[in-house]
């Protein structure tokens, strides 16, 4: 708290825990900081909602952590389809599976593999698509890690696959798993009416062997995330800071967050229920009394005056309140007074 509360600072990095996301976010626009935070906002959606308004009130910029928005590999695909470099978007394909499986006690409790995993390939295929889904049918099972089984819901699965719809009849499909043999494997592809794009898994170098058994790579994809997207992560703290000088939108903002959380709670409740599951019945489960006073409709058993929950995914907005940022006390005028401009 001494560095939200420090009347010298600007703005604040969360990268703590997911359970103490909201609160921190809160926090700093209590006191007037701008905030970058690392996904997800929060862990539930009243919770999110609640702290994208307590920052749009406070007049301050808060900015989600989603790095593959700023890899330079899917921000290629990104072009080609707004470029329409390959035509009309048909299909989505992402893939993302990690070199080994991380330890039992951080899988319990971790909010599953929807939650913690594939919210970044759903959140990309959002990125990839210029659209907001529809419905999703997903699925998931257990190979790799076989203690996990006795966790519950979508936390007992080190595997899962999703199918997202998309208007225009555009489906995107997303599998995820806790390990692969080969390295970390992140990649994209985009079939689009004259062509197709995808990305390749990012290596340390270029060399590659040529022998009479063996033509390929000579070393495996990065095995990290961290050196996986060191260029992505650089690129979003420049993008923020670049807003907070500026006094521009931040690029991925807020409702992109709840989104990404809303599409991960929808995959979850695919895989337990076995069907396919609009997005907005996953909406519909948030109540807001105030812009700052937020529940879940699932934790009542009355329905409470005021404004009813929305129905659909383009919606989410109307649960957030308006940023009240004045021009004239932005961070670049701040900025100006501090070196003396």
């Amino acid at each position: 708290m001494d560095v939200i509360t420090d009347p010298e600072v600007d703005a604040v990095w969360i990268c703590s825990p997911s359970q103490y996301h909201a609160d921190q976010i809160k926090a700093c626009a209590a006191n007037g900081k701008h905030v970058f935070c690392e996904k997800p906002i929060a862990t539930d959606l009243a919770e999110t909602v609640e702290a994208i308004n307590a920052c749009n009130e406070a007049g301050v910029k808060l900015m989600i952590g989603l790095q593959r928005r700023f890899d330079p590999n899917f921000l290629r695909v990104r072009t080609a389809i707004e470029n329409k470099e390959v035509g009309d978007t048909i299909i989505i394909k992402t893939c993302s599976r990690d070199p080994s499986p991380p330890p039992y006690e951080y899988v319990k409790g971790g909010g599953g593999i929807f939650n913690d995993m594939a919210v970044h390939d759903l959140d990309m295929t959002r990125f990839l698509a210029g659209e907001d889904p529809i419905e999703i049918l997903a699925v998931g099972s257990c190979h790799i890690d076989k203690s996990i089984e006795d966790l519950p819901g979508s936390e007992a699965f080190d595997t899962a696959s999703c199918i997202v719809r998309y208007p225009n009849g555009v489906n995107a499909m997303v599998d995820v798993c806790r390990q692969s043999s080969y390295g970390y494997d992140q990649r994209a592809e985009v079939l689009g009416t004259k062509g197709m794009i995808a990305t390749d898994n990012v290596y340390p170098n270029t060399a590659k062997i040529y022998k009479n058994d063996f033509t390929g790579n000579a070393d495996m994809p990065y095995d990290f995330f961290l050196s996986r997207y060191f260029e992505a992560y650089v690129t979003e703290t420049q993008a923020f800071c670049r807003s907070l000088v500026e006094d521009t939108p931040v690029p991925c903002t807020g409702i992109d967050g709840l989104v990404a959380l809303t599409m991960s709670l929808a995959a979850d409740k695919s895989a337990a229920e076995g069907r396919w599951v609009k997005f907005s019945e996953i909406i519909q489960q948030v109540y807001c009394e105030s812009p700052t006073e937020c529940s879940l409709l699932a934790n009542s058993d009355v329905f409470p005056d005021g404004f009813k929950p929305v129905g659909d995914i383009k919606d989410l907005n109307k649960l957030v309140v308006p940023n009240k940022k004045e021009k004239e006390s932005s961070f670049m005028d701040k900025f100006k007074n501090m070196v003396g401009l």
